[in-house]
This record gives C-alpha cells, structure tokens and sequence, in this order.
C-alpha cells in the first residue's frame, strides 16, 4: 500500500510538472515574435543548452551558425548570423520566440521551427516513401530544452 501511495505521488508531482509545459499549439507570440513566458516554468540549464546546440540529433545549430563558445564542435555554419554576443542584444523573450519559430520573428527564415507541430508543407509519401502519417508531427526540441538553449545563448555575451 505503501508503495502504490508513493507512486500515485510521484506521478502526480511528474503530472503537475508535465502539465506546466505551454503546448507548440498554445505559444503566445507577442506582435514581434518574442515569447515572454517560460514554456516550463524553470530555469534552463546553460550547459546542457550547449550540447543540444551541437547535437546533431537535437538542436544542430551549428549547422547553420558560428559560435565561439562552442569552438569543439566541428563544421560551424555561415547560413545564420553569427551567435556570439547575442545574449548581450536579445532577451530571453526574443530568444525563446526565435528558437521556438523563427518565423514569426523573421518572416523569410530559413531556421527551421523547433516547437512546433504542424502546419509543416512537405513532399507527399509518393515523392520520398518516408513521410509521416497524421498532420501532427512531434517537435524538434521539447519545452523544457527550448528553455535550455535560451539560458545558454543568454551567456553569449560581448566582451
């Protein structure tokens, strides 16, 4: 009985944090595309926003921008602007706006939409025989490494 107690308590506490996540399709965008908002409710950690930055199954933004701090990583991009300094001009709310949709920041971006499930357009399953079923699609980051990678390009500070 015991046990059953503690799980029951502990789902409810997962539950409750879960339940805290701002879902893709509830993001509030403020007129120039910031989020003001946590989409979790905690803080981001800095450092594991760096690995999701250089993780080629996660963020990858290195494929697309240069950054300094993450000089170990191989194969920096020139697509995007160059990220060093970038907490020292943007907010966490224009940050987390631009990670999570860039487009609703910069309307011609390239970058794709980390949190985000649909609305994509995509070649049909004749086409590459591997697209997905169904109109929604799991996003690239989740709330809580949105967040992650915000608090580490908030480090990205001049000087």
């Amino acid at each position: 009985m015991r046990l059953t107690a503690m799980t029951a308590t502990m789902a409810l506490v997962a539950g409750a944090a879960f339940a805290a996540d701002v879902a893709p399709g509830d993001l509030q965008f403020d007129e120039y595309g910031a989020i003001e908002e946590s989409l979790t409710g905690m803080a981001g950690d800095a450092e594991n926003g760096a690995k999701i930055m250089a993780s080629k199954s996660k963020g990858n933004c290195i494929a697309c921008h240069e950054v300094t701090a993450l000089q170990d990583a191989p194969f920096h991009g020139e697509v995007g602007p160059m990220l060093d300094g970038v907490g020292g001009y943007r907010s966490a709310a224009e940050l987390r706006g631009i990670v999570a949709n860039a487009k609703m920041t910069f309307e011609g971006s390239v970058m794709p939409a980390f949190y985000k499930t649909k609305g994509f357009i995509r070649p049909g399953d004749g086409y590459t025989g591997k697209a997905p079923a169904g109109d929604e699609l799991p996003p690239i980051l989740t709330a809580q490494e949105i967040e992650d990678v915000v608090a580490f390009l908030l480090t990205l500070q001049d000087g």
